[in-house]
């Protein structure tokens, strides 16, 4: 199976905008989210994605076809920066093929440095992925924390 990552540009955001329907679907399970009177969710906010420089937008392509995004930011810590992934979505016929898995490590290439990956306490799934792929990507030499009770969050250094 090819992949292909490819950054977002505005012109893509149509295309983002339709997919983030169906992550918005998945991830309805782990938060409070309802379709409108139209049927669909809310507009996911895209904004900075295409006018900020630490928002970076990327779509996954999977032999040609539309396969799913990865949204970063980079964020200002106390002491540090460091990148976050927002948004992870690879539709479901195309997971549990070891696609997410390279598409999660091939962004950390992307974009070196540090890392804090966040998953919410109750999406026990999410939490699974990460601790795989971090623990794999970084040879164990990652740290994990619980915030607020409610947040899942694992700290590493990304290399290129």
């Amino acid at each position: 199976m090819i992949y292909e990552i490819s950054k977002a540009s505005i012109d893509n955001r149509e295309t983002l905008a339709n997919l983030l329907q169906f992550y918005i679907y998945d991830f309805s399970e782990f938060i409070d989210a309802h379709v409108e009177e139209n049927g669909r969710f809310s507009e996911y906010p895209l904004k900075e994605y295409w006018t900020e420089k630490n928002h970076f937008a990327y779509l996954i392509r999977i032999n040609g076809k539309y396969a799913g995004f990865v949204l970063v930011k980079s964020l200002e810590a106390e002491t540090s920066t460091y990148f976050s992934i927002a948004e992870f979505f690879i539709m479901k016929k195309y997971r549990r093929m070891g696609v997410g898995k390279s598409v999660a490590k091939d962004i950390f290439h992307i974009h070196s440095g540090n890392w804090r990956i966040f998953q919410l306490k109750n999406n026990e799934p999410a939490q699974l992925f990460w601790r795989n792929v971090i623990k794999e990507y970084t040879g164990g030499q990652y740290t994990e924390q619980i915030e607020d009770g409610t947040r899942i969050i694992q700290e590493f250094m990304s290399h290129q």
